[in-house]
């Protein structure tokens, strides 16, 4: 079996609306306005690492803390409405940096309808979509608020420090990818599917690393670009769909 057709059919056993139930994506599908979908999923991928359940757990737990109307919670909240926030932690995550994340919906939200607008703001007009240029700015728009904690910074990756940005670039693969397979949302229209980033950690690493999808020995954002620079020879327009492959071949198989 060729690499191609091999990768095609694990991404065709994990990419199934039964993935979603054990896989933090279900966060942002208990919703169906699209601002509560954003704001749900941004918060679940930048939960996601550790042990899934846990991450569901604690994504689960901020929604009820949220009335399970985040959109609404952070546009219109009150200063009181904050209290309930307060005492929330997942891992190094804690209150302080969800009063922030809080603060930024609110600003944002209140200038533009989407979170996607977040992600193309600053692009050259006509040019080509760059996913780097794209990071770069929302990292630095992101963090553009005056009364910024500094140890909040540490949540969201760039490739300005040539991290891997795995989580956003998780979190863009839901909102963008449309395959109507039911597992991804696809509700950004403006991204383009070809232009994401494969996620990539050291499980995804591995497993690239024994087919042959990666060279590098460092696991950063240069090695997420070289993986998928090789998965767009098996699929242009749509390679962070080996994302379900490499997963379920790393975390559920151990393929490595």
């Amino acid at each position: 079996m060729d690499l191609k057709h091999f990768l095609d059919s694990k991404v065709m056993e994990f990419n199934r609306p039964s993935f979603i139930e054990e896989d933090p994506i279900c966060i942002p599908h208990r919703f169906s306005l699209k601002q509560d979908q954003e704001i749900a999923g941004f918060f679940a991928a930048i939960f996601a690492w550790g042990n899934r359940k846990i991450i569901i757990k604690k994504a689960t737990e901020l929604m009820e803390r949220m009335d399970n109307a985040p959109y609404a919670f952070c546009l219109n909240h009150k200063e009181q409405d904050l209290k309930r926030l307060l005492g929330f932690k997942h891992r190094t995550f804690n209150d302080t940096d969800l009063l922030y994340f809080v603060s930024f919906f609110q600003a944002h939200y209140t200038r533009f309808k989407s979170l996607e607008s977040a992600f193309l703001m600053e692009l050259p007009q006509n040019a080509p979509f760059s996913m780097k240029t794209s990071l770069i700015h929302f990292y630095h728009y992101f963090f553009s608020l005056p009364h910024l904690p500094y140890r909040t910074r540490k949540h969201i990756a760039t490739p300005e420090k040539n991290a891997t940005c795995k989580r956003l670039n998780m979190f863009l693969r839901w909102m963008v990818r449309e395959d109507h397979k039911g597992v991804d949302l696809g509700i950004w229209k403006k991204i383009p599917m070809s232009e994401l980033i494969c996620p990539i950690d050291l499980h995804v690493a591995k497993v690239a690393r024994k087919l042959g999808l990666l060279d590098r020995k460092q696991t950063d954002w240069r090695a997420a670009v070289e993986l998928t620079q090789k998965l767009k020879v098996l699929d242009q327009k749509d390679p962070a769909k080996y994302d379900f492959a490499l997963f379920g071949l790393g975390v559920v198989e151990k393929y490595y």
